[in-house]
């Protein structure tokens, strides 16, 4: 594996393989940063949460992007109102089915640009 988003001779990396790694980097960010991480991959209905993790009181949804490069865009550019409306759609989701109430929430984005070796990660708390 040449780097992060399957730039290898003759290895291309599935778009999934990508996210996993992508996610596995922010997960050792945010637990560096002294979150606990409770679930990766939560799914609700069609659509799905990378990371739901608790910082302090705080519980906090993740949505981790990543790109080879900011070429033809930011990552974190691509969490757009729709993604957005579906992310706490699937945080409601994820509340109703664990009973938790009264507790507060925040929506994080983790851009992550580069590969496994070299890569610059953006962070954005609260970010929508």
């Amino acid at each position: 594996m040449d780097d992060l988003f399957g730039n290898h001779e003759s290895v291309q990396l599935s778009k999934r393989m990508k996210g996993e790694i992508a996610e596995t980097i922010a997960v050792s960010f945010l637990s560096k940063q002294g979150y606990t991480i409770l679930e990766k991959n939560f799914r609700f209905g069609r659509g799905e949460i990378d990371i739901i993790a608790r910082d302090g009181d705080v519980l906090v949804f993740v949505e981790v992007k990543s790109k080879q490069s900011d070429a033809e865009g930011r990552p974190e550019d691509e969490v757009d109102q729709r993604k957005q409306t579906q992310v706490r759609r699937i945080a409601e989701g994820y509340l109703h089915i664990h009973g938790i109430r009264d507790v507060p929430c925040r929506c994080d984005v983790v851009a992550i640009v580069g590969d496994e070796r070299s890569h610059v990660l953006r962070y954005y708390k609260d970010a929508f």
